[in-house]
């Protein structure tokens, strides 16, 4: 709702005038006075120079302690000074501890890096704390990876990823195993182990490129944009069957229930979609997914106007991150340098499946 309209206005706004925010430090004490055990909060780390007025540093409340006083801003807080928007939970006692991965305003790859963890974390059916980060399950979608993974975070040791991968994935019934990663070291001892390591980079546009005005690109429901996923699925994985062609398609609004997505098309004459891309917002934070074309109209310049439409209606609503993802060894990662995006980290994805399903 917040992304829709623009801005957060909580009910204090109205009802004692400021918003209540609070400094990296005095983040517990609220969660642990007012939301003990809840395991439903985010963090929203808020830029304060992209505010519309000073913060106000003022007491709590009237028999607050002297030396305590909290932010307050005066007025609604502009989606586009969200730079981050971080899951927040309670430990196994149920109280809450100091936030940790808060991303600074100016750390571009971090808030590139902890966007897709984070929605992982905000759609699942079920968050997993694992030995070095966490799980995220979704039982709706077995067939989709994406929504059956573990997040590691930072260095880990092969064999425990493997051993967890087995424990919670396995038990789920899954016959994927699937872990997201940074570390390189970690990724080299999973490929020695059998996993298949395909590593990626984040990569940021830098400036704001000009959309193209031949190419009518235009926002589409999801139906009309899984017409040309469903096809492509079909042509390139021919032993794809109809039920995960179903889950893969049923899952995508999950995304649109946490942060605002934006599915973009290009539409031949007879209304087909013969090419897409979606962009995802978040706060001052947006990724782009989906890039694709059918190949009977490639080398058209269709992709190329639908990633610059996505830059553009992101930067539009405040984001001063646009990222995506491209395969470290392949074509179009070269094609998005030459689009303006700029290396700004690695990740890896590892995998070991006997069964080869999409995941985007």
């Amino acid at each position: 709702m917040a992304l829709a309209a623009g801005t957060v206005t909580p009910t204090s706004l109205l009802t004692e005038g400021f918003v209540h925010l609070s400094t990296s430090a005095q983040v517990k004490l609220v969660a642990n006075a007012l939301y003990g055990r809840r395991t439903d909060l985010v963090a929203l780390v808020i830029d304060p120079t992209r505010l519309p007025g000073d913060l106000c540093f003022e007491p709590g409340r009237p028999d607050g302690p002297a030396d305590m006083h909290f932010p307050h801003h005066y007025g609604p807080v502009p989606t586009s000074a969200v730079v981050a928007v971080v899951p927040y939970h309670p430990g196994p006692d149920g109280r809450f501890a100091d936030p940790v991965g808060l991303p600074s305003p100016d750390d571009v790859g971090g808030r590139a890096r902890l966007f897709d963890r984070a929605l992982a974390q905000r759609r699942a059916a079920a968050v997993v704390p694992i030995d070095g980060g966490i799980a995220v399950l979704d039982p709706r979608f077995p067939a989709s990876r994406e929504h059956n993974t573990l997040w590691i975070v930072g260095p880990a040791d092969a064999a425990t990823v493997a051993a967890e991968a087995e424990r919670v994935l396995g038990a789920a019934g899954l016959t994927h195993r699937r872990a997201v990663l940074d570390d390189p070291v970690t990724a080299g001892a999973l490929v020695s182990r059998g996993w298949d390591v395909q590593e990626l980079r984040l990569m940021v546009c830098d400036g704001t490129p000009v959309a193209s005005r031949f190419i009518n690109v235009v926002p589409v429901a999801h139906e009309i944009i899984g017409r040309l996923w469903d096809r492509s699925w079909r042509r390139d994985l021919p032993d794809v069957d109809d039920e995960t062609v179903r889950q893969l398609l049923g899952r995508e609004p999950l995304i649109d229930a946490v942060l605002r997505m934006v599915d973009l098309a290009v539409l031949d004459g007879h209304g087909e979609p013969i090419a897409s891309a979606q962009v995802r917002i978040d706060g001052a934070t947006a990724a782009i997914e989906a890039v694709m074309t059918d190949p009977a109209h490639q080398r058209a310049g269709l992709a190329r106007a639908l990633v610059l439409n996505a830059v553009a209606r992101a930067r539009a609503a405040g984001c001063d991150v646009v990222f995506l993802l491209a395969a470290a060894d392949d074509w179009p990662r070269g094609w998005y340098a030459r689009l303006g995006f700029i290396d700004v980290g690695t990740r890896f994805e590892a995998t070991r499946s006997a069964v080869q399903r999409p995941d985007r």
